[in-house]
Parts: C-alpha cells; structure tokens; sequence
C-alpha cells in the first residue's frame, strides 16, 4: 500500500477514459485527454490564424486598388487578376494538403508555410517600394504568388490541426470541435477585421510598403506563438496500411476493370461477404464491382473489401454537394472586386477631412460574422439542439443552404442598391464624370456586406465542418482543401463570366457592364443574373442533399 502511494505521476497508467486513441505527443508517446489537446491548444492555433488572415486578407482585400493605381491596370484586368489569383490560392491547398498528408503530416507543413509566407511578404514589401518598372511587376507578381503556394500550404492544415485537438469520440469533445469551427471562422474574421479597419488605411493614405511589410512581421510572430504550443498539441498517428489514396483510387480501377460483370455476380459477392442491404450499399451501386477480381488476385488477397468501397463511395458522395455550391462561391468573389469599385465611387466622407477607404467597408463582413457567431454558437443551437436532438442543432447540409438563401438575397439588395446609384448619377448629371463623386453615402452599401457576412456563418463554417468530416481521417487537409477549392474554382468562373460578358455586352460599341466608368456600367444587371444562378444553384443543392448519407453514424 505504502509503495503504490509513492509512485510517481509519470509512472502510473493511466486511467483509459484518459487516453486518447490515434494521437500521441510531440515525443510520440500516449497522450492523455487531461493534459492535451482541447482548447487550450486549440487557441494557439486560433491565433496562428487570426495572423495568417490578416496577412492574407492585407493583400487580397485591397489588391484591385494596389493593380489599379500604383500598376495603371484597368478595372476589368484588375477584377481578372484578382480573381485568377483568388482562385489559385485557393486551389492550391489540394496540393498542400496532399504533402500534408501523405509526407510531412500537418505540424511540419504549417511550419514551412509559414517560411514561405514569410519569405513572400517581404518581397512583395520590396516589390511596393520600387517605383514603376518591369522589375517591380516581375518581384510583385512573384512573391503574390509565392505568397498563394504559402497559404496553400497553412489554411487546410492549420484547421484541420485545430480540430485534431478534439476528440470526435468523446461525447463532450465531440461537441466541442463543432463548436471549434465557428470560433476558429470567428477568430480568422478578426483578423480580417483588423485589416479593413487598420490595413487598408495605411495602404491607401501612409504607404503600400508599410501596409504589406506589417503582416510580414505578424506571420513571423505568429509562428513563434505556434511553435510556442507544441508540447500542448496532439498529433494524429499515421497507420501502416495502404495510403487513402491508393485505396480509393484501387476502388474505381477495380470496379472499371469489372465493368462488364452482371448483377447476379455482384449479389453472390455480396452476400457471401455479407453486406447488408442498406442506403449506403445501395448507392453508387456500380462500385460495388470491385469487390470482384480474377482467381489469381484472390489467391494473393488482393481484393477491395467493402470497408474500402464504402470509402470511396463517401468520396464520392462529397462531390454533388461541391459541385452545387460553386454559385455561391461566384457570390463571394464580388466581395474584394465589385463591391469596392462600387464604393470607390460614392460618398466615403464619415466626419470632414476622412474618407473611409472603400475597401474596409469589408469590415461590415467580419462584424456581421463576429456577432451572429456567438449568437449562434451560445443561443440558437442550443435551442434547435432541443428540438432536433441534433449535437450540432442543425446539420452540416441544413446550415450550408440555410447561407447559399441568404447569398441569393446579397446579390438582390446589391442589385437594387447599384440601381439607385446609378439612378443617383443620372439626377446630379454625373454620368459622364467618372471621376466625381457620386452624392450617395457608401453606408448605402452596408446591408450587403451585413447579409453576405450572414451568409458565410451558415454556408462557409458548415462546409469547413463537413468536409472535415466526412472524408477518411487520414485524409481531413484534404477535406478541407475541397472546401477552399469551392472558392477558387469560384474566382476562376468570376473571371470567366467577367471575360465573356465583357465581350458580349461590348460588342459593336456597345457600353460594357464593366465600363471602367461605373457609373455607364451596369452591375446592377451583373447582380441580379448572380442571383437567378444562385437560386438554380441553390435547388441543386437541395436535390443532391436530400439523398445525401453521412459517412458516420455520429455524424453530426
């Protein structure tokens, strides 16, 4: 008795309940639920990326004005850059979450993005102090896009590190990590919040130097606060067997190869292995073939079990769903390239002598997010979760329409308020003077940010939860790759409808939509075609979710 008293903390087992399975340390040993993970480490990764979004957002949201003034690109080209640029950075996390997840792990990779991040704001900074020549378009564009590879790399593994630290098998962790999500979208739109409200002032009234040199120095704090937390973190154990890619890739060329296999075949395989004629089974029922393969593989266990087809199946399930938000995505490129046009031209004036910079009228985005958050994490799901016994309150799917609703209706008010500007032009007689100012307060503009911001918490935080999690564990960066990828390939659709309504509307002299003077073109006519795609956009949706089967049966 004496001697069981005297043992060490560190030398008694401990209790089950306490170990977390599939984590270890920063040693590689078990890791304890008690003293792990949680949020305690979950707010060093929080605040990693409220940098990583200031940063970012420091050089996304202002950009078209940087392209349009220091550069003398015009609006069209500039709304095309920008938009191209959007979308490879955002593409670009498929890539580095697959090194994530196949090589480096997610820890390793956050550290070298951060590296990259780094190394590309302190060029662009430079690229800024030039003064106009080929060298500084050369040095600008490369380090912009030094700056993409870089986010590529750090946005899909910060998050998906972030929710590591929970444990999805724990009932209270459980709930915990969905409510990770929305505080991780509340602190990243802090961020951003700090940049339209601080940021974007240096940039257009103090330097553009100084205004990218200042997220340059946040990423290089924000890396010693992450490699700060390391102890505290829990790291996912990589498993010996096959990768998920080669799993589910060996899914489709099996089920190809059988191709030719007639049902009665596929129903003997089934019931001599067992499967249960349920939803999941029965859907992408054409998979079910390669649980089939020739005598000589079968001799070498080199069959698809229906573990790994019902893999590839949850794969497959996610890509409708992807497919059907790309409308909404279009919605959210208008953001940092319309919008700010639109109030470049209006009255910025708050108290004379100050203008807001039409940029932060972003801020109205990261203020609408940051307050309907807690609203919504604190009071309405607890309320629904009443109701619908759902720990989550709502589902993933019935959160991502809920949003792409309230997107069709940003692009309705931001119709009818281009309408009345351009209306407000005409009765000043200023339709011919693009440059003046056009007697209507930029606040005019607010209920858009305000709606589109309302939009993000519903569709933008339910996607980052559900491609998290109903993707195999071992591939979650890339789950959340999938996520920003909606967004890129969002910016690239932008610039294509920008292109080809550009010519159309062109044409034989005809006055642009995007007339470089706003107040001839007609974004208004822009808006309202974003909103009818959308709604199609949104029926689609409601059609694949309906039939949509979560991959776990703890699915939230």
């Amino acid at each position: 008795m004496a001697t069981s008293l005297q043992e060490s903390p560190e030398t008694r087992t401990p209790l089950l309940d306490d170990v977390v399975d599939g984590a270890v340390d920063y040693k590689g040993h078990q890791v304890r639920r008690s003293t792990s993970g949680g949020w305690r480490s979950a707010s060093f990764i929080i605040g990693v990326e409220v940098a990583e979004s200031f940063a970012y957002y420091g050089i996304s949201s202002n950009l078209i004005t940087f392209l349009t003034g220091p550069l003398g690109e015009s609006t069209v080209t500039a709304a095309e850059n920008v938009n191209i640029w959007s979308g490879t950075a955002q593409l670009l996390p498929l890539l580095g979450a697959f090194v994530a997840d196949s090589f480096l792990g997610r820890y390793r990779t956050i550290i070298v993005a951060s590296l990259l991040y780094i190394l590309g704001l302190g060029l662009l900074t430079m690229s800024a102090l030039l003064t106009s020549s080929e060298l500084q378009i050369v040095l600008f564009f490369f380090s912009l896009y030094l700056v993409a590879v870089a986010q590529g790399g750090h946005k899909p593994c910060v998050q998906a590190f972030g929710a590591d630290q929970f444990d999805g098998q724990d009932p209270v962790e459980c709930k915990a990590k969905s409510s990770f999500f929305n505080w991780w979208y509340f602190g990243m739109n802090a961020g951003i919040l700090l940049t339209f409200s601080v940021l974007v002032y240096i940039q257009d009234n103090l330097s553009w130097g100084l205004g990218f040199g200042i997220p340059c120095v946040v990423m290089v704090l924000a890396l010693i606060s992450f490699v700060a937390g390391t102890r505290t973190y829990r790291y996912s154990i990589k498993g010996e067997e096959e990768s998920p890619f080669v799993r589910i890739g060996k899914v489709f060329v099996a089920a190809l190869r059988n191709r030719r296999t007639s049902p009665s075949a596929i129903a003997s395989e089934e019931e001599s292995l067992g499967t249960l004629p349920d939803q999941s089974s029965e859907q992408f029922k054409f998979l079910n073939k390669a649980l089939l393969a020739p005598d000589n593989l079968k001799k070498n266990g080199k069959v698809c079990t229906i573990a790994e087809v019902e893999e590839a199946k949850a794969v497959l399930r996610l890509f409708p769903i992807w497919a059907t938000c790309l409308a909404y995505s279009i919605v959210c490129a208008q953001s940092s390239t319309f919008f700010t046009k639109q109030g470049a031209t209006m009255d910025r004036t708050i108290v004379p002598g100050f203008d807001i910079p039409a940029a932060s009228l972003q801020s109205f985005i990261c203020l609408a997010i940051m307050m309907i958050i807690p609203i919504y994490d604190r009071i309405l799901v607890p309320m629904a979760r009443a109701f619908t016994r759902e720990p989550s309150g709502i589902t993933m799917l019935q959160r991502i329409g809920t949003g792409m609703f309230f997107s069709i209706m940003t692009m309705v008010v931001a119709a009818l308020v281009e309408m009345k500007r351009l209306q407000t032009a005409k009765d000043y007689d200023l339709v011919d003077l693009p440059s003046a100012t056009i007697p209507m307060s930029i606040w005019w503009l607010v209920p858009q940010y305000f709606l589109y911001g309302l939009a993000d918490v519903f569709t933008i935080v339910g996607l980052q939860e559900f491609f998290y999690d109903q993707v195999p564990n071992e591939l979650r960066s890339i789950g959340l790759a999938l996520y920003l990828s909606i967004l890129g390939v969002g910016n690239f659709l932008s610039s294509f409808l920008v292109s080809v309504i550009e010519e159309v509307t062109s044409w034989a002299g005809h006055t642009s939509w995007f007339s470089d003077n706003l107040n001839l073109a007609h974004l208004d006519y822009f808006y309202w075609f974003l909103a009818a795609l959308s709604a199609v956009g949104l029926l689609a949706y409601m059609y694949f979710a309906k039939s949509y089967i979560y991959n776990r049966a703890s699915t939230l």
